[in-house]
């Protein structure tokens, strides 16, 4: 199997892994989902070869190009928010009229059969053509989320970034499948005592870069079904209740003084006090300070 260190023709704008993703899953492991801001070269531009299948979303003033990829070749013009589709282990050749620039999100394989498996695609259902000059919606805001996440270091944490990942695979599927299947069973639930031990656990590692899978595994089930049956379990998304949990213990240890704000922020599973401060004008409308002060 091919992976980064064995791509020798990699170029300089196309990167591996950012490190702020790679510290929190291990030097070993790829996440679920990355992002990446690359400058294209004008003229002919052969893309790397990739494990992961890789989305490019167009970014700028539009550009004329070529594109190939096998026997096919298609012609046309890339628009702002326009993405294409390079599936994991394949390569594509484009020509350029100008320099542009792309932001690409890399989907790992192993969640896209996941998501398949779950939404009763059968065998060949996570199997992706490629493809160009698509234009979705859903699409464009997630990997503006992921470009927003990484400009900041990834405030969210795993658990945001796994949370938009599991939502690409299930909405690539989507479109390529023309939305013929349901995204879990029906008449499936997460049982009370698998609930209370995701639960516990999320309160007992409140202060850690949780993911998706670990939570996942705590409940006994994949990735794909754990994360529509805690949503139908507790009302809101698992990163979502996350953050209420991290925004409920910093308000706890506010009110009871004592401490710094970044002792509070990293108890509470904040990377830093602003985006704790942040996040608790999101679920409350008050900050930090305003808490502290009402305890006085």
């Amino acid at each position: 199997m091919l992976n980064d260190q064995e791509m020798s023709d990699r170029p300089s704008c196309y990167p591996g892994p950012p490190a702020a993703l790679m510290s929190s899953v291990g030097q070993n492991r790829l996440p679920l989902l990355d992002v990446l801001t690359s400058p294209v070269p004008s003229g002919v531009f052969q893309s790397p070869v990739d494990r992961r299948h890789v989305l490019c979303l167009h970014l700028g003033d539009a550009v004329p190009v070529s594109y190939r990829v096998g026997n096919h070749e298609r012609e046309g013009v890339r628009l702002h928010g326009q993405f294409c589709v390079v599936p994991a282990g394949s390569s594509t050749r484009w020509i350029l009229s100008g320099p542009a620039r792309s932001l690409l999100l890399r989907l790992t394989p192993t969640l896209l059969q996941e998501s398949a498996d779950a939404m009763g695609l059968g065998s060949g259902g996570a199997e992706l053509a490629p493809s160009i000059h698509i234009r979705d919606p859903q699409i464009e805001r997630i990997g503006w989320m992921m470009q927003a996440e990484e400009h900041d270091r990834y405030p969210g944490g795993r658990l945001f970034a796994d949370s938009l990942a599991s939502a690409l695979a299930a909405r690539l599927l989507a479109l390529q499948s023309r939305g013929g299947a349901s995204s879990s069973r029906p008449g499936r639930a997460l049982p009370a005592w698998r609930l209370r031990q995701v639960l516990e656990y999320i309160e007992a590692h409140l202060d850690e870069d949780l993911t998706l899978a670990e939570l996942a595994s705590v409940a006994g089930f994949s990735l794909s079904h754990f994360k529509p049956l805690f949503k139908s379990a507790m009302g809101v998304p698992v990163h979502r209740f996350v953050l209420q949990r991290r925004v409920e213990r910093a308000r706890r240890r506010l009110l009871e003084g004592g401490r710094s704000m970044t002792e509070i922020a990293l108890e509470a599973g904040f990377s830093h006090p602003s985006h704790m401060a942040r996040s608790m004008r999101r679920v409350l409308g008050l900050s930090p300070s305003q808490i502290a002060a009402s305890a006085q």
